[in-house]
């Protein structure tokens, strides 16, 4: 899914046939340990994950922070592991956002939270047949083909069931954390709940702060 490592490596290269857009950070392509303990990489979803989602926002000066981003994107860094983001940003196919207006979105996120080794954004809409849309995988495969790291030793982080249902497809982790407009049918199927981010980058480093599956969680409807 992820361009060759010919191709350009400048903020938000896309290609044609309805391939992600691609953003490179600092650090170059990684090389994953032999330790199975820890994941090759962590990917986190960005609207109800990282930042709260304001719904197609293309201004950077109302971008904030969910809770627990800063110390949870810091853990995963502290253990030596690439961290990337998989974003849909249906907006650009509905005529409502701009290339330019992701990319600046993309760089208060970074000025946030520090920059992220990758960003793999889908700007299609849900009838364009791209394979990178979630809850299909190929924002997670593009992501880990441009780290360098193995789908399967990856952990995706996101808020609804299409995040985790493009991790299984793309045989990654997936952990969800739910906010109110979880769906509890999406809360049911996760394989891995967690109550904030915090604890889910714990449970991505294979700590064990208990049973997490099944805690109690306040949802609305959607």
């Amino acid at each position: 899914m992820a361009p060759s490592a010919a191709a350009s490596t400048s903020p938000l290269v896309s290609a044609p046939d309805h391939r992600p857009w691609l953003t490179d950070g600092p650090g170059g392509r990684w090389r994953p340990g032999r330790d199975g303990a820890l994941p090759a990489a962590v990917l986190f979803d960005r609207d109800g994950t990282l930042v709260v989602d304001v719904p197609y926002n293309g201004d950077p000066a109302r971008v904030r922070l969910m809770p627990g981003a800063r110390e949870a994107v810091d853990a995963v860094r502290a253990a030596g592991l690439p961290v990337g983001v998989v974003s849909n940003q249906s907006g650009v196919a509905r005529g409502l956002l701009t290339r330019a207006q992701v990319e600046a979105v993309r760089r208060r996120v970074d000025e946030l939270l520090g920059p992220f080794q990758v960003w793999a954004v889908c700007p299609h809409g849900p009838d364009d047949g791209c394979r990178c849309r979630k809850p299909a995988p190929g924002l997670v495969l593009a992501a880990c083909a441009r780290l360098g790291v193995p789908a399967a030793r990856t952990t995706v982080i996101g808020d609804i069931g299409a995040d985790m249902t493009a991790a299984r497809a793309a045989g990654a982790r997936g952990v969800l954390v739910p906010t109110p407009v979880t769906r509890a049918e999406e809360i049911e199927a996760a394989d891995t709940v967690a109550p904030d981010l915090l604890t889910a980058v714990r449970l991505a480093l294979g700590a064990d702060p208990g049973d997490v599956r099944h805690r109690p969680l306040e949802v609305e409807e959607r």
